[in-house]
């Protein structure tokens, strides 16, 4: 095992890992912005490192700083949590070409899944089912135009690089087709640096489905289960659930056994989930994959009891896979994501200060998170605020016990929106209290005239 590991990100995940880190007697350092040299994090580490100002690219996104302060802590191994340089397959081989171990997939598992263009070529390569659409990357425009007529309209366009929504248009019309395939470029330059983008057919009425993997150096890959995160505001997770409520348990078991045989395909190694979309009639199509540790990774760790993060570093130190081989996940869990942001001015950002902040409590009621009061919440991040996480033996309670908690968390401050109360109305939507909730969920309340 290591003894000491770097971590490169910050808010709640850097908090999460590091309590994994002290539990397993591993030592800590969190590399910091300076707008984070507060944070419990920070406090709380066996040593911490400023690498940069707030904005990323000149901190979290800083291959560079994050190395150097690797090597000036000695760190072995560097955990990247997820978003900034997580999926970035040029810092995977910039820590390699150093002796540091990044807590993740290899170089060119991450190359090969990472990239939404080259996931889905690999998909087809491995014959799974995918939608119909361009093979991968597609640069002409009348050929992008081509293969969306023969998709069949609404298609979406997707940056190869993309992620959180973000560089991505649905098209209904083929009329508007080729102003949306420039704008989706032109976005995705501007986002991510890199223009490259896809075409693929669009489902109105979808679950979103993913499956959580384990991969070890030895050859072995179990999945625990799957998560329904079919709850989206522009793209974007909110709520997630384990396991998928209405799914028979043979849908969930052909699907874990994709996930398998996908990351058998890829070479992967570590923790990473793969992701579906299921139609109207039941047929699962597969979208992407995410090599790192996922934001709703706390329900999995509800229903199977195995701490991931724990798994990642075993697996990042050689170890192969014992416990997770025999798991048999129990009950049912919720998160949801508390965001500091205004449902309804579309879901746009509010930072702020925070003057009060009192998370809930209670049985079976886990709350990750970076915030206390008097932190401020700034435009550079993520507006995350917390994350909490419910289990229950069944649906009705774990839904009953999550309504509970929001009602009880309270967050206050200068500017400060958030959407518990979107949360909540969720919650009691009919359609969700009887899972027959779909991706577009969202939209049809948002949508919806006020009583």
């Amino acid at each position: 095992m290591f003894n000491t590991i770097l971590i490169a990100n910050r808010g709640e995940i850097a908090l999460r890992v590091l309590r994994t880190c002290r539990e397993m007697g591993v030592r800590a350092v969190v590399a910091h912005s300076t707008a984070d040299r507060d944070t419990p994090a920070v406090r709380l580490a066996d040593e911490s490192i400023q690498i940069g100002p707030p904005q990323p690219r000149r901190s979290y996104l800083n291959p560079a700083a994050i190395v150097a302060a690797a090597l000036q802590t000695g760190a072995e191994a560097i955990h990247p949590g997820y978003g900034f340089l997580s999926e970035n397959p040029e810092f995977a081989e910039i820590c390699q070409a150093h002796g540091l171990t990044l807590i993740g997939p290899p170089p060119e598992v991450i190359a090969r899944l990472g990239d939404k263009c080259s996931a889905r070529a690999f998909a087809l390569e491995a014959r799974l089912p995918v939608l119909p659409g361009s093979t991968g990357e597609v640069a002409d425009p009348a050929e992008a135009k081509r293969i969306a007529d023969e998709a069949g309209y609404p298609v979406v366009i997707k940056a190869a690089a993309g992620g959180g929504g973000r560089a991505m248009r649905v098209v209904r019309d083929p009329r508007e087709f080729l102003p949306a395939f420039t704008a989706t470029r032109r976005e995705a330059v501007a986002l991510f640096g890199d223009g490259r983008v896809y075409v693929e057919k669009y489902l109105d009425t979808a679950r979103h489905i993913e499956v959580q993997v384990l991969a070890d150096r030895h050859g072995n890959v179990v999945h625990l289960g799957a998560r329904d995160c079919s709850i989206q505001r522009r793209r974007q997770k909110v709520i997630e659930e384990t396991p998928p409520p209405g799914l028979p348990e043979k849908a969930i078991e052909r699907l874990g056994a994709l996930a398998v045989r996908a990351a058998r395909a890829a070479g992967y190694v570590g923790a990473g989930t793969f992701e579906f979309v299921l139609d109207e009639d039941g047929g699962a199509y597969f979208i992407e994959a995410n090599c790192r540790l996922q934001v709703e990774h706390p329900i999995t760790e509800m229903v199977t009891g195995v701490d991931l993060v724990r798994e990642q570093l075993l697996i990042a130190a050689g170890r192969p896979l014992t416990r997770p081989r025999d798991v048999v996940p129990s009950g049912v869990a919720l998160e949801c994501r508390v965001n500091a942001e205004d449902p309804f001015r579309n879901f746009v950002p509010t930072p702020g200060l925070v003057t009060e902040f009192t998370p809930p409590g209670g049985p079976f009621t886990r709350v990750d998170t970076h915030v206390e009061p008097n932190l401020r919440i700034t435009a550079d991040y993520d507006p995350l605020l917390a994350k909490v996480a419910v289990w229950a033996p069944t649906r009705d309670e774990v839904l009953a016990r999550m309504d509970r908690a929001l009602g009880e968390f309270r967050i206050a401050g200068p500017g400060l929106c958030t959407n518990l109360p979107f949360l909540r109305d969720v919650l009691a939507h009919p359609l969700f209290r009887h899972a027959k909730h779909t991706t577009a969920l969202v939209d049809q309340m948002m949508s919806a005239p006020l009583s």
